[in-house]
């Protein structure tokens, strides 16, 4: 069974579209410590959200894990680890965190509640949520 998670990026360096051009990329650059123990605990299968933060702060699109967690091949220290992600499919429309915080479902989920880390996970019922906020109205 999979698991989920929000990826969170700033746009203006790499975006949900750069990623659907890219077809494939490694998601690097994690260095909290409870963000990469996140990662560590990924495996190829998983599906994540992306999340827009900067001006945008929305969810964006899906995107599967398709890689084990690896040592990241660009850092000198061992304790960072990056995953290989593809894009999935972009939602019907951008979630913006607003309605995200708003909505009382979704309280307890670590992108309201952690708003600072990059990598989170989200409950089977939380994705589904999301997903379905995310669904064309």
């Amino acid at each position: 069974m999979p698991q989920y998670w929000i990826l969170k990026t700033e746009p203006t360096d790499y975006s949900y579209h750069d990623l659907e051009a890219d077809g494939r990329t490694t998601w690097d650059g994690v260095k909290n410590n409870l963000a990469l123990k996140h990662l560590r605990t990924m495996k190829k299968g998983d599906r994540a959200l992306i999340y827009h933060t900067g001006t945008v702060k929305a969810l964006i699109g899906e995107a599967v894990i398709t890689s084990q967690p690896y040592a990241d091949p660009r850092a000198a220290d061992s304790r960072l680890v990056v995953v290989d992600i593809e894009p999935a499919r972009r939602l019907g429309r951008e979630v913006p965190l607003a309605e995200i915080k708003a909505d009382p479902a979704l309280a307890d989920l670590g992108l309201v509640r952690m708003g600072r880390l990059s990598v989170v996970p989200a409950s089977p019922e939380q994705w589904r949520h999301l997903k379905g906020m995310g669904r064309k109205a």
